[in-house]
């Protein structure tokens, strides 16, 4: 007892205040928590809001709520804050049998713990043990006061307070939500990523139960720097819990041999791009959640990463979309190959920057003019030399087809039937659909774009891109691309009509190149029947893919930051191979990849020469499906009628693919600008 004489008069007179406390609960030890609780009614309660508010964390979630991202909050901290529900139950019960094991029983103050306390710090002359419950550790965070025997006397009446107010799982989430772990680390959750690489939930014992020990002094405990340390407090916090009996013999056993295990970890960085825009958006409201899926991102950007391999150089740079259609979300997004490769200039944003979107714009304008009643998918069009002045297009191998029908001349990509069909619709007419669309970096007029349109002279971005084959995926339903959960993407009016959309599947429809397909089949099965375009833009500097189907559509940018062209970049060989790829490593879905066409693709007799639908002169006709929309006042008029007794009708066919029309319709003057794509 004479070491009491060591103790300046305010910690006597605490020490013994305590003491006092300690033995009259101790009267009764059936009952010292009652009397604390019944004392704590006569004091009006806290604010629970004040002292159990979590400062936001800043991070971006994916569609399941798991990090894409991580960001340094306002104060410079790490900190995720989570519910108690998305920790694990380890991490509470090594906390509780750490920090405050009657946690559930006490009314804010323990004083069984008090009385611990004051007795060990009495006879031992000094402060050797705390009485500190993790509602006064809430309190202490909350106001982080410095230490003195005022601040915990007035710490453990806040705390009786608070627990009439609150209730204790809120304490308990306040608490591990806002304790610190070392360094700048601010709650479980950072930590667990920091030191572990995996959420809270994810905690094994021993991982638990060292998170658990290092409140109590951070710095002193940090598993790297103070590794021998951290493994002894570890094993204490281990021991406590099976003290507690919150564990068995044999798994605190089994624990106790485990190594430390902890190791520098980076916070999640997928999607960098997206991040690096919603960073004030994320410190500003805690966080973002994207629409994205952690694991198809993750994969994606590997994807592009290793695909550059193979072109030596040649090929510097690349971005993806990856959507899911029926929700009309994004599911990837990747940027570029490499967000911190200055070589690059890895932080350009590639899925927002206008580029020649090549042979990728054709697809539309075959759109319009059907919705526009101007061309049938079975009508033959001449692939020959095309010579309108001024501009005279050809085919990316520099041949000619001769007659082949809309929908062959789609499927093989044919510029001069491309060049015919906006000659139909116009130009002024594309470019509006193609707005409409949501290709808003359209912004010169028709007379600047010209015919050469729709070969990809002009500049529109991926993410444009994708959203407009969005529509052509969902039949025409036409929705803004979101890569935000909440809200979802904005509804339009209908693109195209679901008849014109569904023929333009047919039109679009083919297997993936053979060579990309060795291991699309690994268990005998037919492969998903899949749309797909290419693009490669004038002069090599682009290539282009776009895959899709009812379940996913994927498209895909590669080239060079700069422009520079290389030989390489053509959309069948750069683009394509790595927009397969990706599609083939996406979940498979329950439903149906192909839309059931029944009811609006309809049997119309077709002129077997023409592809038109037959006239009475035609004397061969065959059966195709057309949309039932669609008007079939365009009748063949290559058989004509038998003239001056002849028995055998005439055919006329047209002398030049200028103007070409079998149906005959009038036509007006071409536009005299354009260039090839």
């Amino acid at each position: 007892m004479n070491r009491l004489r060591h103790l300046s008069g305010r910690k006597r007179a605490a020490l013994c205040v305590l003491l006092l406390a300690a033995a009259a609960g101790g009267a009764a030890l059936a009952w010292p928590s009652a009397c604390l609780r019944g004392a704590a009614w006569l004091l009006p309660p806290v604010p629970a809001e004040v002292w159990l508010r979590v400062p936001p964390g800043a991070e971006m979630t994916d569609r399941a709520g798991r990090q894409l991202h991580g960001f340094l909050d306002a104060e410079g901290q790490w900190r995720f804050p989570r519910t108690l529900d998305q920790i694990s139950s380890r991490v509470v019960e090594a906390t509780l049998a750490a920090e405050d094991k009657r946690f559930w029983s006490h009314p804010g103050v323990d004083p069984h713990a008090v009385a611990r306390a004051a007795w060990l710090n009495l006879t031992r002359g000094r402060i050797a043990s705390g009485a500190s419950t993790l509602t006064m550790q809430v309190v202490k965070n909350a106001e982080k006061h410095p230490r003195s025997w005022a601040a915990k006397a007035g710490q453990a009446l806040t705390a009786l307070r608070l627990e009439r107010a609150a209730p204790k799982r809120g304490i308990l989430e306040a608490y591990l939500n806002n304790a610190p772990y070392g360094r700048n680390l601010v709650g479980v959750e950072a930590a667990a990523r920091r030191w572990f690489g995996k959420p809270a939930a994810e905690l094994s014992l021993p991982e638990a139960a060292l998170l658990a020990g290092l409140p109590k002094s951070p710095t002193g405990y940090d598993p790297l720097t103070r590794p021998d340390r951290a493994l002894l407090r570890r094993n204490q916090v281990l021991r406590l819990m099976a003290a507690a009996g919150v564990i068995t013999a044999a798994e605190a056993e089994e624990a106790l041999g485990a190594p430390l295990g902890a190791s520098w970890h980076d916070f999640p960085r997928l999607a960098p791009h997206l991040a690096a825009h919603m960073t004030d958006e994320a410190r500003q409201k805690g966080g973002v959640k994207t629409t994205l899926d952690a694991g198809i991102q993750a994969e994606a950007e590997a994807a592009v990463a290793k695909h550059l391999l193979r072109f030596d150089g040649r090929i510097t740079n690349g971005a993806v979309i990856v959507a899911d259609v029926a929700g009309g979300t994004m599911l990837a997004r990747v940027g570029s190959a490499g967000f911190f490769n200055d070589r690059i200039a890895g932080q350009v944003d590639l899925c927002t920057r206008p580029r020649s979107p090549g042979s990728t714009l054709k697809p539309f304008a075959y759109a319009l003019a059907m919705e526009k009643n101007l061309l049938y998918a079975s009508e033959m069009l001449l692939d020959d030399d095309l010579d309108f002045g001024q501009y005279r297009p050809s085919n990316f191998d520099g041949g000619v087809n001769g007659l082949v029908s809309a929908k062959e001349a789609l499927r093989l990509s044919l510029n001069i039937p491309a060049v015919q069909t906006l000659d139909r619709v116009g130009t002024k007419e594309l470019l509006a659909f193609l707005r409409r669309a949501g290709m808003t970096t359209l912004t010169r007029g028709p007379d600047d774009y010209g015919l050469g349109l729709v070969l990809g002279g002009a500049e529109v971005t991926l993410e444009s891109l994708a959203g407009a084959y969005l529509a052509l995926a969902r039949l025409g339903d036409a929705r803004s691309l979101t890569w935000r959960r909440d809200p979802a993407g904005e509804g339009r009016a209908p693109l195209v009509s679901r008849g014109t959309a569904l023929a333009l599947w047919d039109m679009l429809e083919q297997p993936l190149p053979g060579e990309l397909g060795d291991n699309l089949v690994s268990t005998g099965m037919a492969p998903t029947r899949v749309c797909w375009k290419t693009g490669t833009s004038a002069g090599f500097r682009d290539a282009w893919a776009v895959v899709f189907n009812a379940h996913y559509l994927v498209a895909v940018w590669m080239g060079n930051n700069d422009g520079k062209a290389s030989p390489d970049l053509v959309g069948a060989q750069a683009a394509l191979p790595l927009a397969a790829r990706i599609f083939r490593s996406l979940p498979a879905k329950n439903a149906a990849a192909w839309p059931e066409a029944a009811g609006e693709l309809v049997p119309v007799a077709v002129c077997a020469d023409s592809g038109l639908p037959a006239s009475p002169s035609c004397a061969a006709t065959r059966s195709v499906l057309l949309p039932r929309g669609q008007y079939l006042h365009r009748r063949c008029a290559v058989h004509q009628p038998a003239q001056d007794g002849r028995e055998e009708g005439i055919e006329c066919w047209p002398a030049s693919p200028v103007r070409w029309d079998l149906a005959r319709l009038p036509r007006r003057a071409p536009s005299a600008e354009g260039d090839g794509g």
